[in-house]
């Protein structure tokens, strides 16, 4: 017995040891997730004109950005460059998250996040699109046509890509509802009889977003938000339903939740 004991003194040196291994494979994936980053940045720089084109999509294939500083034209290139770069590395960048996460997790929860991830990027991508090819074209075409008599419309690089970001990147997140409402589900903190009793607020906070994302004020636009945001809270009440089909646990609002398996 004593002769498996080990000294205090090598222990914290193994200990010590392991953790500078942690450290080391922390910092190969940070390394290999720049260097993923910097490529494909480097690929978007070599097709930031045609990216920049795409994006003049919503506001018109004939028209052109109004330059009024010397550097704004590098400026945006590198920006959408960047951004692109990081959309094209993003595999990358999640594969070495996870790489570096999984050992310490248990099967269940590996299942759920090799499900979750290309579910969440999916709903994600579909957010965007919907912004670019159905939001945009209106919301451009409605701030551009207002009072053409008055106002000479000539927009800048500087106001109208990071206005075509933004409306693009918070419709995407917004379209992540029914994946959050799933992991509040299978964390036993919501169900499905909460979010049917409670569809009036749900009702008024879409309405909240919808004002929030939309960059009009016409109800036209706002309804266009609406309703696909509508739907996703449809969608978020099957999937936590389906995330409780086997709970153990009552979900935390609400307490007096009927489960199968309760005796």
């Amino acid at each position: 017995m004593a002769q498996n004991v080990q000294p205090m003194g090598e222990r914290q040196e193994e200990e010590g040891m392991t953790l500078l291994e942690h450290m080391r494979e922390l910092r190969d994936r940070l390394l290999k997730s720049v260097i993923a980053l910097a490529v494909g940045t480097a690929v978007g720089l070599a097709f930031a004109e045609q990216i920049l084109k795409i994006l003049l999509a919503p506001y018109g294939p004939a028209k052109q950005l109004l330059v009024t500083s010397p550097t704004s034209p590098l400026t945006n290139v590198f920006t959408v460059s960047v951004t692109a770069g990081a959309i094209l590395a993003l595999p990358v960048i999640l594969y070495q998250i996870l790489a570096f996460v999984f050992p310490g997790l248990l099967p269940h929860e590996k299942r759920w996040i090799l499900i979750g991830l290309p579910f969440g990027f999916g709903l994600f991508i579909m957010g965007a699109t919907f912004a670019f090819f159905v939001m945009l074209p209106a919301a451009v075409g409605f701030l551009t046509g207002i009072f053409p008599s008055v106002f000479n419309v000539a927009l800048t690089p500087d106001d109208y890509i990071p206005f075509v970001a933004g409306v693009m990147f918070w419709m995407g997140v917004a379209f992540e509802m029914p994946l959050i409402i799933f992991i509040l589900a299978k964390a036993n903190v919501i169900n499905a009889n909460v979010l049917k009793r409670h569809w009036r607020w749900a009702v008024v906070i879409v309405a909240v977003l919808a004002a929030l994302i939309t960059p009009t004020p016409d109800p036209i636009n706002m309804s266009i938000v609406m309703v696909p945001l509508l739907l996703l809270y449809g969608l978020s009440i099957i999937m936590a339903y389906l995330a409780r089909r086997n709970a153990t646990v009552p979900a935390m609002l609400d307490p007096e939740e009927k489960l199968r398996d309760a005796t």
